[in-house]
């Protein structure tokens, strides 16, 4: 009998930063000195610390395989980490690695915009990005009720938005730091 978990754990992570030399443990004041890989997670946007193989090279921004199975580069997960673990290098990453996976994931995000609903009465999943307000908010979803938005372009062309990528990536930055009560993105 095998156990399978319901729980969804990240399958791929981007490296923000490579301490080959270990880190100080803030929390119980201890170094640690093995190498530690801190890195966001692909799918939920999770903050990780993995412990690499031996004698294997990772550079920021590399992409690595961290689920179940065979692992190229990393040993195991560690641990989850809050954003104030991070270090400087990796806080200063951050917003980069965010960026490259909501490019990678479009098409998510697109969805989100073409199936966002109210979280109550006053508010909308809409408004929680940053630049949107009541009126920007019922403009894309008049313009939803046309037609599904296709890609980023689109959502320009027909609303009056600036750059949706980037309230994405500033929204889950936020999250992140946990700078609002709501999590769309997100999950800690």
């Amino acid at each position: 009998m095998t156990f399978q978990s319901s729980k969804k754990y990240e399958e791929y992570a981007y490296v923000l930063d490579y301490l080959r030399d270990g880190k100080l443990d803030v929390k119980r004041q201890i170094y640690t000195h093995e190498p530690v890989i801190q890195a966001v997670g692909e799918e939920f946007f999770t903050l990780l610390e993995l412990a690499p193989k031996k004698d294997v090279n990772v550079t920021t921004h590399e992409r690595l395989f961290i689920g179940v199975g065979n692992r190229d580069k990393i040993d195991h997960v560690k641990k989850r980490i809050e954003y104030e673990e991070l270090t400087t290098t990796a806080k200063i990453e951050l917003p980069i690695a965010v960026e490259k996976i909501v490019e990678k994931r479009e098409a998510d995000f697109i969805n989100f915009f073409n199936e966002a609903k109210p979280l109550t009465n006053r508010m909308h999943q809409l408004e929680l990005l940053p630049g949107i307000g009541k009126k920007l908010m019922w403009e894309i979803l008049e313009e939803r009720k046309k037609k599904p938005f296709e890609n980023f372009e689109d959502l320009m062309k027909r609303v009056r938005i600036p750059d949706p990528k980037k309230m994405i990536v500033k929204r889950i930055l936020n999250e992140l730091e946990k700078q609002d009560k709501y999590q769309i993105f997100t999950r800690t």
